[in-house]
């Protein structure tokens, strides 16, 4: 295997096949292959694309460099679901224990901050003491014991795509389908899984803001899934504005545990319960819609998801006192009021810039070896179609100190907007997409 000719090929828009992509990813693996030539390759793949067939073996590939997770002796369902990444969403930190309450085993397997997107493994390390690099052994037994088990990708786990993860980040190689699908199922695939539930983000705020590139994403994780034995089902949801009231790796855990307490922001409540409702549906846990959402409130209003976040916390090293006292929560020193500065309507909040402040701030990555303020970031106040009066403390900068707050003015300054009109925006949750449908909501 001569390196530079795949990039070669790959870069005049040909094809490899199932044995180089076999080959290329386990040199890469092994170090043989340096992150300048795989740096390259990504760039040409995401100009030129890759054909179904080498997507199937750049997936199969990545999955088979590490060990998978067997849990086929398990007698309940295994369910996971996944984000392509937006601003504010903190959803997989709710889902992860209320499903688990509910019966079904939850084998999560997150990643870090990517781009302008938090990453649900930053979010869980504000949590004084947790740990997220579970070995498969320990991650086994936590889900035995309590159903739940919020991991990070260990080199156990298709570790071409933990380094490529990383490579993607820093090399702008992020938005491209047969990338992200690749490197979502192969972790997926790996955890034993019996069901899978996408949120297919939409929007500027999105990796792929095109309505038909979210659903080309979303078939084909689809596919891959069902070749493999795994239903997936995708439901496209709304990063047009950011999701929730909060921006950051500590706000965001807050605001998960406010969730969890029964105090949701209306718009974090909406897209949560739908997917919640698709995992408990896909698991067989519930008899329809209706169902699972009455399941869903009342766990959370009973305590007893909470109390299941609580034995999490726990398990994993964390302070579990954090669900009663939210100010164990890492702070940061400076916290600046931001006012409207006129009468009127906000027009919108755009959730792009949001997220790149929030790395500007020191709580996102900027290079690969970068570490993260896990304290930093924004509370918004407002939604578009909000009402405001000039004064009005419309959101909340979080910074490490005062050149930092003025950094985050300057980039809520940027990213909200108030005019004299309301606007039209997207439906929270607008399509739900399985093997055989798409279906407007």
């Amino acid at each position: 295997m001569i390196v530079p000719r795949l990039i070669e090929r790959k870069r005049d828009g040909g094809t490899l096949t199932a044995s180089e992509w076999r080959e290329l990813i386990h040199a890469y693996s092994a170090g043989d292959v340096p992150d300048y030539q795989m740096s390259a390759l990504l760039m040409a793949i995401f100009f030129r694309g890759m054909t179904r067939t080498e997507t199937d073996a750049f997936t199969d590939a990545m999955l088979s460099s590490g060990a998978r997770l067997d849990l086929s002796d398990m007698s309940v369902a295994r369910l996971d679901k996944h984000s392509t990444g937006g601003v504010g969403d903190k959803v997989s930190l709710i889902l992860a224990p209320l499903i688990a309450e509910l019966g079904v085993a939850v084998p999560m397997m997150s990643g870090r901050g990517l781009g302008h997107t938090g990453g649900t493994l930053d979010k869980l390390e504000a949590i004084p003491g947790f740990r997220t690099d579970l070995s498969l052994a320990a991650a086994r037994k936590q889900l035995d014991r309590i159903g739940c088990a919020l991991i990070g990708q260990t080199g156990e786990i298709a570790p071409a795509d933990k380094k490529l993860y990383a490579l993607r980040d820093a090399t702008g190689t992020v938005e491209a389908i047969p990338l992200i699908s690749a490197s979502i199922m192969s972790k997926k695939l790996a955890e034993g899984l019996t069901g899978l539930v996408l949120d297919i983000k939409s929007g500027s705020g999105a990796f792929l803001p095109e309505l038909d590139r979210e659903i080309e994403l979303a078939k084909t994780m689809i596919e891959l899934g069902a070749d493999r034995g795994c239903p997936v089902v995708a439901l496209v949801t709304a990063m047009d504005r950011p999701l929730g009231n909060t921006c950051g790796n500590a706000l965001e855990v807050r605001e998960s545990i406010e969730f969890l307490r029964g105090n949701p922001p209306d718009d974090l409540a909406i897209v949560t319960s739908a997917l919640g409702a698709e995992m408990l549906l896909l698991a067989g846990a519930a008899s329809s819609h209706e169902d699972a959402h009455a399941q869903m409130r009342d766990a959370i209003m009973s305590g007893r998801a909470a109390e299941r976040f609580r034995a999490i916390i726990a398990a994993q090293g964390g302070d579990p006192n954090v669900v009663d006292d939210i100010s164990l929560l890492p702070s940061a020193p400076v916290q600046i009021e931001y006012r409207a500065a006129r009468d009127g309507i906000v027009q919108h909040v755009t959730p792009r810039p949001i997220g790149h402040g929030v790395v500007a701030l020191g709580g996102g990555r900027r290079t690969m070896s970068d570490a993260v303020d896990l304290r930093v970031g924004f509370d918004i106040l407002v939604k578009p179609n909000s009402v405001v009066a000039a004064g009005d403390v419309i959101a909340i900068i979080h910074a490490a100190d005062n050149a930092g707050a003025s950094i985050g003015r300057g980039v809520l300054e940027e990213a909200v907007a108030i005019g004299d009109a309301a606007v039209e925006v997207l439906p929270l949750v607008s399509h739900r997409i399985t093997s055989g449908s798409v279906e407007r909501l």
